[in-house]
């Protein structure tokens, strides 16, 4: 019987006839694309394989337009592998050298952290690099070189000497080795760097199909919308009626969060040392936690014994929203009084007593702090056991902030990949789980001293067997969903290389633990309910990704430098910047990127909120109880909770990609992406800060930290990237409006460049808005809500016709404020919702109208202007 007919395969061989140009070639010590040489002194172990000679796109599950897409160019890319006598576990291997060539990178600089790298050479590379792109101007072309996975290895690039770049892959195992790769990295060539990131990470997935792209899954509910997370506001100390009061003081303030996320500080966690059945006692600071275990599957006492109702009636308990930063105070007393003592025992002391005597006496201050303020939301209610009863614990408590904020969507939570930072205690819950010592990969000794890591080497992971993973992210999230909960930040994700010795390594370790995760998200939180974090490192991206599709893409928002740095407060916040726009590069082809939170009375909050206005995700704050600059925030957040998002991920302009926009004393960190009816782009200052390898840390160069010129142009928006705005780029004519600055410029593909120099830690954003010839002689482009950061976000749809006798503009706006739009002559009549309204023009060409929100009509209004 003939096997039935494959379209899929008819059209690979179609295509495959059209493919046949040679670009790649490796010959005599060179590494070659098309006739240029890009690696010198390529060893004789070092293999190229065309990709059409190792993927069977056949056997990949990608939907058929993606196959086509990728077996349409996959003469454009191949895969390098290498040979070694003898089998091992780690391998390591050059795969040739460069030299005066300006390259861009990404690498780990922590276990969980991801960040971007410049230079000329092959030694220019961090340990961990996750890809590299060259730049090769002979042939107006880049070229990538991933280093992905192949068997039960993974692998990255690090610096060689003499400009060698050099791979390491690693099983994570002793009993798993190998001494051969066919495809331990793939390699790309394209004209364009972002077709290049495209192209080059569909080509992987359709190879080894252990992922989906971001354009192939469904993103969370939480994307297009303002939220709070509860981190920087309590820490450990997180409890009921600190959540409902974070959440009234935003209600209050005119700006409800749709989504809520209880961070670290609910479950129900505790050390070793301590009773098996009872939480751990006054926890406070981030890293008191770090070698606790879960001993129970659903929430801690603290959130168990919540009392439906409690705050809803008219005798709701008091709380001090000056609590939880006088409990912070109180333990950084402390974590300050210890570290006091441990120097004074590293310079030599003997006599330690006065030091334990400060720290005791701190630590029953806290105590007493704790003791003398205990809720009374129990109502004697059940706090040593998951009550049952649907009137007490983390099922009452979402219902019941439901009740009151009718705005609220979502509730997530936090946990940890092995449930908490130490894992699961063993012997408390019905799956195996035993505590795994840790071991670092060599790969990582290049990284950040991290406190984190530290812990977690010390206490190990309890963790449970992999044969198991599905038990065990069901028996937590399918508690949580039906106590209310709609989804889950999962953090400390990447652990799981520390443990893999006895597990089959780090790659199968994985993939158990990644398929038990999604398989749980699909069945409990709709397959979209998570936000990754701490996992930027290709393992998780080419293991984990199959059902995850947000994830962060810079470190955590840090309000000031741990290391004590006063000037941290202020180039930390240009260091988190750079992290997210450049990992978008990368990551953002398989995840939608999340900025992260920060806090909206920050010094920088104002530079933070330009960036996560044009980031192209979701918003959301940690603000501290009582501590809101609501001016600001309602310049991201419409009164509904929703935010004026643009279409996409924001990205780096074309000429930041092999510059140093941290500490190169020159560079702007440009960022492009698209309204539905323009495009924008994001100038900030960055300078004054940057990673140092000796050190094996990021520090401030005050030096750098200064005023910063450069140039804007209407063509560093990469209009081709985007379907709907290939349009708008082909105007003849822009207006851009500079929200800072509040100017209106006009320009054209030829125009010289737009001059703008930005202070330190500052920001420009230039929407660009296509000219529109209506009738003989008017000109016309919306702007849009000019008290919004995002300012032409706020058009929901924009049509040119005639009324009546005159050409007009039709624009429904979202939102309520100062709306501004670009004519030339004043408008001959001005209608608002079906109502003749007064509009006001001047010589210059601003027309404005005031816009109110209409709760009713979902904060749009219509307006016309008729000309």
């Amino acid at each position: 019987m003939a096997p039935p007919n494959n379209p899929a395969n008819s059209t690979f061989s179609l295509l495959r006839s059209r493919s046949l140009e040679k670009y790649f070639d490796l010959s005599n010590g060179k590494f070659s694309v098309k006739g240029f040489p890009l690696l010198y002194d390529v060893p004789s172990n070092v293999t190229f394989t065309p990709f059409s000679s190792i993927c069977d796109s056949s056997k990949s599950d990608a939907p058929l337009p993606l196959l086509q897409r990728v077996q349409a160019l996959s003469h454009e890319g191949g895969f390098l592998g290498f040979s070694k006598d003898e089998s091992s576990d780690r391998m390591m291997n050059s795969l040739g050298r460069f030299s005066n060539r300006n390259f861009l990178s990404v690498f780990r600089f922590k276990t969980w952290w991801s960040t971007q790298w410049v230079g000329t050479s092959g030694s220019d590379l961090q340990m961990e690099t996750q890809w590299v792109v060259l730049d090769v101007p002979e042939i107006r072309s880049y070229v990538i070189i991933i280093p992905i996975i192949e068997g039960g290895f993974r692998s990255a690039l690090c610096p060689g000497n003499d400009g060698h770049v050099m791979i390491f892959a690693e099983s994570g195992s002793t009993q798993v080795k190998a001494s051969s790769f066919n495809s331990i990295a793939y390699v790309h060539v394209s004209k364009n760097p972002f077709n290049l990131m495209k192209e080059a990470f569909s080509a992987i997935r359709v190879h080894l199909n252990t992922f989906k792209l971001l354009e192939e899954k469904n993103v969370p509910s939480i994307i297009d919308k303002f939220g709070w997370c509860t981190w920087d506001a309590f820490y450990l100390t997180v409890e009921p009626a600190g959540v409902w009061q974070g959440v009234k003081e935003f209600a209050e303030g005119g700006v409800s969060p749709r989504f809520i996320i209880i961070d670290d500080g609910w479950q129900s966690i505790n050390h070793d040392s301590d009773n098996p059945n009872e939480d751990a006692k006054n926890l406070v600071l981030g890293g008191e936690q770090m070698t606790a275990r879960l001993h129970r599957f659903v929430e801690g006492e603290k959130f168990r014994k919540y009392k439906g109702g409690s705050f809803l009636g008219p005798n709701a308990p008091s709380f001090n929203p000056q609590k939880p930063k006088m409990l912070i105070t109180k333990a950084i007393e402390i974590e300050h009084a210890t570290k006091a003592r441990d120097k004074a025992l590293q310079s030599g002391a003997t006599d330690a007593s006065e030091f334990e005597s400060k720290i005791k006496k701190l630590k029953q201050e806290l105590d007493d702090m704790f003791e003398g303020d205990e809720s009374s939301l129990s109502g004697g209610g059940c706090g040593s056991c998951g009550c049952k009863a649907g009137n007490y614990g983390m099922k009452a408590f979402t219902r019941d902030l439901r009740t009151k904020f009718k705005g609220l969507d979502d509730i997530w939570v936090w946990h940890a990949l092995c449930g908490a930072w130490g894992g699961v205690r063993p012997g408390v819950a019905h799956l195996n789980c035993k505590v795994a010592h840790c071991h670092v990969s060599s790969g990582l000794k290049g990284t950040m001293p991290d406190l984190a890591v530290d812990k977690i080497v010390e206490g190990g992971i309890g963790l449970v067997h992999p044969s198991q993973a599905d038990d065990f992210y069901d028996s937590m999230h399918s508690h949580l969903a039906k106590s209310g909960v709609t989804g889950v930040k999962v953090d400390v994700i990447h652990t799981l290389e520390y443990v893999s010795e006895e597990l089959g390594g780090r790659v199968e370790l994985a993939k158990a633990y990644y398929d038990g995760l999604s398989k749980s998200l699909s069945k409990n939180f709709k397959g979209t309910g998570i936000i990754s974090s701490m996992q930027q490192c290709n393992d998780f991206f080419f293991l984990g990704t199959k059902q995850i599709a947000m994830g962060r893409v810079g470190d955590d928002f840090w309000f000031q430098d741990p290391n004590g740095d006063p000037n941290g407060v202020f180039w930390l916040q240009g260091v988190h910047m750079i992290h997210c726009a450049y990992n978008s590069l990368w990551m953002g082809q398989i995840i939608q990127p999340d900025w992260d939170m920060f806090q909206s009375d920050h010094v920088c909050a104002k530079y933070h909120a330009g960036s996560r206005a044009i980031c192209g995700g979701p918003v959301y704050l940690s603000d501290s109880l009582g501590s809101h600059d609501f001016d600001l925030i309602k310049k991201l957040v419409y009164p509904d909770g929703t935010i004026p998002k643009c279409l996409r991920y924001a990205l780096p302009t074309r000429d930041c990609l092999f510059v140093n926009p941290l500490f190169d004393n020159k560079s702007i960190l440009k960022l492009w992406n698209f309204n539905k009816y323009g495009g924008v782009i994001g100038a900030f200052n960055c300078q004054g800060a940057g990673w140092v390898s000796k050190e094996r840390r990021i520090k401030g160069y005050p030096q750098c930290y200064k005023p910063v010129s450069g140039t804007v142009h209407v063509t560093d928006i990469e209009w081709d990237q985007c379907m709907e705005a290939a349009e708008i780029g082909e105007a003849e004519e822009y207006v851009v409006y500079l929200d800072e600055a509040e100017k209106l410029l006009f320009v054209s593909p030829k125009s010289d460049p737009i001059q703008v120099t930005v202070q330190p830690s500052s920001f420009e954003i230039f929407s660009f808005v296509p000219m529109k010839k209506l009738g003989r002689v008017a000109k016309f482009a919306p702007i849009g809500l000019t008290n919004m950061f995002n300012s032409g976000g706020t058009i929901q749809e924009l049509d040119y016709n005639e009324v009546g006798a005159g050409p007009a503009a039709r624009i429904k706006v979202k939102g309520g404020g100062n709306f501004l739009a670009y004519s030339n002559f004043p408008p001959k009549s001005c209608y608002m919702n079906g109502a003749a309204v007064a509009s006001e023009w001047s010589a210059d060409g601003k027309l404005t109208l005031n816009v109110p929100w209409i709760e009713e009509a979902g904060g749009i209004s219509d307006v016309v202007f008729v000309f």
